[in-house]
């Protein structure tokens, strides 16, 4: 069997202006409350706006995730192992950025940073 992968997305993420990866913003309910559970790998990033945490239930792999403000300024980063891990809800919360484990260190992405989304096109 093949493993699906999630992504890339069309759009582009950046992270202190600088412009780092493909990203999918989620837009309807069924995606947000999906994120990337049936997946076996990410491409990019997945982007959950109206987010302030997120858990490894029934995940196959560990992922990195940043919990933003509404301003897209970094609260709070962590790498979560399938199917113990979770974040905290954050008071300030409203955006949670999943991506594969690894990509905030190398992207540059930590707490105080700011991570935006540049639509397609």
């Amino acid at each position: 069997m093949t493993g699906r992968t999630f992504g890339p997305g069309a759009d582009r993420l950046l992270v202190d202006g600088r412009e780092v990866a493909p990203v999918h913003v989620a837009t309807t309910h069924r995606e947000k409350g999906r994120g990337l559970l049936g997946t076996d790998a990410v491409e990019g990033a997945l982007w959950l706006e109206g987010a302030s945490s997120v858990h490894m239930m029934g995940m196959r792999y560990p992922i990195d995730v940043a919990v933003l403000d509404g301003s897209g300024t970094v609260l709070h980063v962590a790498t979560l192992r399938p199917w113990v891990g979770a974040t905290r809800p954050r008071l300030a919360g409203r955006v949670v950025v999943e991506m594969a484990a690894g990509s905030c260190r190398r992207w540059g992405i930590a707490p105080g940073g700011r991570l935006e989304v540049v639509p397609a096109g």
